[in-house]
């Protein structure tokens, strides 16, 4: 079996991309071949006997000809070649296989118009790429040649029915695989180190919140109720052009002290030992894999209603989630967890909740996926 997949550019800090990194080596293993279609993919998934790299490049200015101009090229590409299934991660027309890892970009326009002011909004429903954005998404969805969607949550899957009205059998969930070898609870003692560096005294709270995309992922509303937790630290791990401004607003809240930026980082795991408590209070995430991560290290989780992964916590049990619009709810789950001790014992049980979610278990649930397709669209062709 050969699969194309599309992924217009590869970033070590992003989801969609580390879904895509994994899923090929895991689909290596079934003996499926694979050739990424991408912009650039610096990572060594893409090499080996099973795996291809065929680069689609076009000369660019701005995200919207960015965009146009890589999916004309792709299906360009691709109508010189034949594959048993074409799969792509990015709104593009000429797949069979659309995964939504993305989400539903109308959706987050939706999300995000509740926290911004008048002139935010003007401005959002001004801008040209929301507006290719859309146009594209109402293309793939109706587009005859598509045959499935692989939604990686429950909330994106509904998303996508209420919008788009797809039937039920083409919308299949397959959630984000976690190695669960590599993000362990033992993480905690290995990395004991790096909280001691950070100033972080042994019976404080350390939050942990990681992700790019400050505004998106609920920084400054976490940022706002850290005042409330009098002792407790933040680390931040992620890269954005705002990160200026956070410190400011860090400093005029009283919390510079108390808040850790530490920027981009290859490898999250010390970061993950070195914290209590993962927080990600995101206006809008399909189904971060920072959030599968942190669980898989033994912590608990803060997260939001509009975040796919809130369905694996357990109110009380692994976690606390909350609605993205509502500062004084966020304040209340900080300190729900609160201590140390509380957050160990809330830790194990997020360990517990993610134990299914495997790699290989992820690869078997796509490799099942490709294959009832193909016979589907053998009996069609009799």
């Amino acid at each position: 079996m050969n699969i194309a997949i599309i992924r217009q550019r590869y970033n070590p800090y992003g989801g969609g991309e580390r879904f895509v990194s994994r899923a090929v080596r895991a689909l290596g293993r079934e003996g499926i071949g694979v050739t990424v279609f991408a912009r650039d993919w610096n990572d060594g998934a893409i090499e080996g006997e099973t795996t291809e790299f065929v680069r689609c490049d076009p000369f660019y200015t701005g995200r919207t000809w960015r965009d146009w101009s890589f999916g004309r090229a792709v299906c360009t590409a691709l109508s010189t070649r034949k594959f048993d299934l074409v799969q792509s991660h990015e709104r593009i027309a000429c797949c069979d296989v659309y995964r939504a890892g993305d989400g539903v970009h109308a959706q987050w326009l939706a999300n995000r118009a509740r926290v911004l002011g008048l002139a935010g909004r003007i401005g959002m429903a001004l801008n040209p790429y929301h507006h290719f954005l859309l146009a594209a998404e109402r293309r793939l969805f109706a587009s005859g040649r598509l045959r499935a969607v692989i939604c990686n949550s429950r909330m994106v899957r509904d998303e996508i029915r209420i919008h788009f009205g797809l039937a039920e059998d083409k919308l299949h969930i397959v959630y984000n695989g976690v190695d669960l070898e590599y993000f362990r609870p033992s993480l905690k003692s290995a990395h004991a180190a790096l909280r001691s560096s950070l100033g972080i005294p042994p019976d404080a709270m350390a939050y942990l919140f990681v992700g790019s995309g400050f505004e998106r992922k609920g920084l400054p509303q976490l940022l706002r109720a850290m005042p409330l937790m009098t002792q407790a630290h933040l680390i931040v791990v992620g890269e954005d052009k705002r990160q200026g401004k956070m410190r400011q607003l860090c400093a005029q809240l009283g919390i510079l002290q108390r808040v850790h930026f530490a920027g981009a980082q290859n490898d999250v795991r010390p970061w993950y030992g070195a914290a209590d408590c993962f927080v990600l209070p995101t206006l809008y995430d399909p189904f971060p894999n920072a959030v599968l991560e942190a669980m898989a290290s033994g912590l608990p989780v803060i997260t939001t209603t509009q975040c796919g992964a809130a369905e694996f916590i357990e109110n009380g049990v692994c976690g606390v989630v909350c609605d993205a619009g509502d500062g004084a709810a966020l304040a209340a789950a900080l300190g729900a967890i609160g201590s140390v001790e509380k957050a160990q014992t809330m830790g194990r049980a997020a360990r517990e909740a993610v134990s299914g979610l495997g790699i290989d278990v992820m690869a078997t649930q796509l490799a099942g996926l490709y294959r009832s397709l193909l016979n589907i669209g053998e009996r069609h062709a009799v």
